[in-house]
């Protein structure tokens, strides 16, 4: 039996051991357990560099069988784990094996037995020993990759099947005193260390035929990118674009793709995404992508080849985010274009002939996945040529128009709503650039009719489960909301044929009976989404009715009134963050294009208290409101009404008006760090250093600038009567018109040319007997040209065909005349 004082015994002989000498020759050693005592985990002494020196000789008589024999011992002593101690030595041992292969290919078994002892668990003495001896651990994993040169399939699989078992540790099959199974990550970490995946990336390029090999290879890559320090690792050694190029390569088990994917997953998920797209940005990789998606796309039907599919697709989606990926000159643009739209609008192309969508879950996906890339490709530009071939826009308003009754749908209601909400979303990022395709499919009209069974009463119970359909459950807020959005979105083209469209066929009318109508039936409830809709409401109407006055007065005094509703909010709400900052804002926006320079709306929102209501948002002193508002109460002083009301308004502890403006002032002085002397003047406008007299002159300009700018407007405002005033007097008085007819008279003889050249022709600019005043157009009487330049009215018609000569500008007709490039078949008279 094992006893204590045994244990001691062994202790002490090893501690002498190591004792003995300092010098760096110490010898290694281990237990070999023997028939008689291996169930009582006996070590019997071993010398690995003896094992090491015999594998370093050469030429002797029955060395190979000697040097295979000791490695035989050496494997059956390890066959319960590695000691980290003595894990470098036996790694040397593996790689004098290895060196030994090309020419003695016995030692092939030997090398595959060694690698196999990898696979099980690491063995430590110590809790330190996982630190004492890491470098050596990294060292030595770091080898299994450069093993992998060596051109035998069955060690190579062995390698490989080595590093899979790093994920899967299993416990020591027996026991052994004194040693402890190291952490079950160790060995991951120290693959992380010694630059293992590295090594695996490369060996790739050495399996271009050796199907089984790179299989293996993947599926230690699979294991090793789920780490961000190997994904990293593979990244810098182009392990993108390495594994993209050969995802068509022939693999009847379906491994090779499914396995590529999921590590290019994991690359972008898990290292540089930028630098991975790049190196998959290349032809080379898009088109093995195309022919991938093509292939799953048109002949796979299992649940397996969707999902790898769909996979496929939203890699492809990342890539395409790049504007430097080739995608149209590869033609996967177009193609991918073609499977979003061939389900509405029909195609005869020869890849989606016979081809339908499932209501499946992944065929499903794949319907969203499609619209989300043509989002993506619509940044692109040259797309757009490829997106009116498509007829995209087309294709996408199929979706945007009430629930038909008693039709049978190819997606469930829940499906065809998700959907509904998707194509309106892209349309709002294509058809802005697509604006002849969007007029000619009525855009504005579907829309408006949309939006007016957003508005109805007519009983819908939408589902809400998508993250387009967010506060839509049970309600049609989610497909009003993403209409608006489209509509905002054209409207803030300031392409005046869309926005007149709009305007004929009563948008601005309908907005407003949105708005009043949402007011009319408050939704606590759904209150964000609510806010965004009147939000994109009142910024349409801005964009509508900015510098047309007619549109201004369709926005008439109802228009006003949902402007004030908004105004008279509780102020407490704008800190809630559930979207009344942006209401505000785009409700200020509405006050500056919709109402002012409209005077009845001007005197509207005056009757109603609306400077009373703009001076309480003010005193709220908050600055990202002030200067929008400080803007359009200058706007509003031009009307004479403004005034009255500006100085009755009172605020909080009778603050006044005059007041508020002042501390805003003292405010914005503070900011700036404006400073000031004890009798309260600034001193920090002109104590700047380094300026010249001629500076000081300037300053002294700048200073009084505004008094300059409003006694130049004063002039020219001055200038505008005066000429009002004579316009009328020569209107009104015969003898105050005929005045000015003599002076205009006089001017005009005034700025002729006296001096008229010799053979000159006079032409006559006045008209006799006009009485007017105004600047006359120029009016130049020219008599009719000669008969004897053109030849009479039965001139020969062929002149055309004929060289004339050019005398003094005119054009002669000559006797004789040659035909240049006649045609060589007579011409009928």
């Amino acid at each position: 039996m094992w006893t204590k004082e045994a244990a001691a015994t062994a202790e002490a002989r090893e501690s002498g051991i190591r004792n003995k000498s300092s010098s760096s020759s110490q010898i290694p050693v281990v237990g070999v357990v023997t028939e008689d005592n291996e169930a009582q985990g006996v070590f019997k002494p071993m010398d690995l560099n003896r094992v090491i020196k015999l594998l370093e000789e050469t030429d002797k008589d029955g060395l190979e069988e000697k040097q295979l024999k000791f490695v035989k011992k050496l494997v059956q002593c390890f066959q319960n784990g590695l000691p980290l101690r003595d894990l470098a030595q036996i790694f040397k041992i593996l790689n004098l094996c290895a060196g030994k292969i090309k020419n003695q290919p016995r030692f092939v078994e030997s090398a595959y037995d060694i690698i196999k002892l990898c696979g099980l668990p690491f063995l430590k003495k110590k809790v330190s020993d996982e630190i004492t001896y890491a470098e050596d651990t990294a060292n030595s994993i770091a080898l299994l990759g450069d093993l992998m040169k060596i051109p035998s399939s069955e060690l190579r699989i062995q390698i490989c099947k080595c590093i899979v078992d790093f994920y899967h540790a299993e416990p020591p099959k027996k026991h052994i005193p004194g040693y402890q199974q190291a952490s079950s990550s160790y060995k991951i970490q120290m693959a992380e260390v010694g630059g293992l995946a590295k090594t695996m990336v490369q060996s790739i390029t050495l399996l271009e035929h050796q199907l089984v090999e790179k299989l293996w290879v993947l599926k230690v890559l699979q294991h090793l990118s789920t780490s961000e320090v190997n994904c990293t690792i593979m990244m810098k050694a182009q392990a993108a674009s390495g594994i993209c190029t050969h995802l068509n390569d022939p693999d009847p088990s379906g491994q090779l793709l499914f396995r590529s994917s999921e590590i290019l997953w994991n690359l972008l998920e898990k290292s540089s995404k930028e630098e991975v797209i790049q190196q998959l940005s290349n032809l080379e990789c898009l088109l093995a992508l195309k022919e991938v998606f093509t292939n799953l796309f048109m002949r796979g039907f299992s649940h397996y080849d969707r999902q790898l599919r769909n996979d496929i697709l939203v890699i492809t989606t990342i890539i395409a985010q790049n504007p430097e990926a080739p995608m149209i000159e590869c033609g996967f643009t177009k193609d991918l274009i073609l499977f979003a739209t061939f389900n509405e609008v029909k195609s005869q192309n020869l890849l989606v002939k016979g081809l339908k969508l499932s209501n499946s879950y992944e065929d499903f996906e794949l319907k969203k996945l499609l619209f989300n890339v043509i989002v993506i490709l619509c940044k692109d530009l040259p797309t757009v040529q490829l997106l009116i071939d498509g007829k995209v826009i087309l294709a996408l308003f199929t979706y945007v128009k009430k629930p038909e009754k008693q039709k049978i749908m190819d997606w469930s209601a829940a499906q065809h709503e998700e959907l509904q909400l998707h194509a309106i979303a892209t349309l709002s990022s294509v058809a802005p650039l697509l604006i002849e395709e969007y007029m000619s499919c009525q855009g504005n009209a579907r829309v408006l009719a949309f939006l007016e069974w957003c508005e109805s009463e007519d009983p819908f119970f939408s589902h809400g489960n998508s993250f387009h359909g967010t506060g839509g459950r049970g309600n049609k807020f989610a497909q009003m909301r993403y209409s608006l959005r489209l509509l905002r979105a054209m409207v803030y083209l300031e392409d005046e044929t869309v926005n007149t469209d709009l305007c004929e066929k009563g948008t601005i009318q309908q907005m407003i009976g949105i708005f009043k109508n949402i007011i009319s039936k408050p939704n606590e409830k759904e209150e964000a989404i609510v806010l965004e809709i009147q939000s994109d409401i009142l910024l349409i109407l801005s964009g509508l009715c900015e510098n047309h006055i007619q549109r201004k007065e369709i926005f008439g005094t109802e228009g006003v009134d949902i402007v004030l509703h908004v105004m008279k909010t509780d102020p407490r709400k704008l800190q809630s963050g559930l979207g009344y900052n942006l209401l505000l804002f785009s409700t200020l926006d509405s006050i500056w294009c919709c109402i002012l320079g409209c005077y009845p709306s001007e005197d509207y929102f005056l009757e109603k208290e609306g400077i009373f209501l703009l001076l309480d948002v003010l005193a709220l002193n908050q600055k990202k409101f002030c200067n929008l508002i400080l803007g359009i109460m200058v706007e509003f002083c031009d009307n004479p009404k403004t005034a009255a009301h500006v100085n009755a308004w009172q605020g909080k502890k009778d603050q006044t008006a005059a007041s508020l403006l002042i501390k805003l002032w003292r405010k914005e002085e503070k900011e700036l760090g404006v400073k000031r002397d004890k009798n309260g003047k600034i001193i920090d406008f002109e104590n700047l250093p380094g300026l010249s007299a001629e500076d000081f002159v300037t300053l002294c300009i700048i200073h009084r600038y505004l008094d300059f700018k409003i006694q130049a407007t004063h002039k020219q405002r001055e200038l505008a009567n005066k000429s009002w005033e004579n316009f009328l007097a020569r209107t009104s008085n015969a003898k105050t018109l005929k005045k000015a007819k003599r002076l205009q008279e006089k001017a005009i003889e005034a700025s002729r040319y006296h001096k008229r050249p010799q053979n000159a022709v006079f032409h006559g600019t006045d008209i006799k007997g006009l009485n007017t005043t105004v600047p006359s157009g120029g009016v130049v009487t020219v008599e009719s040209t000669p008969a004897r330049l053109v030849g009479g009215p039965l001139a020969d018609t062929d002149i055309a065909l004929k060289k004339l000569p050019i005398r003094g500008g005119a054009l002669r007709r000559v006797k004789a005349v040659e035909i240049v490039d006649a045609p060589k078949k007579s011409i009928p008279t």
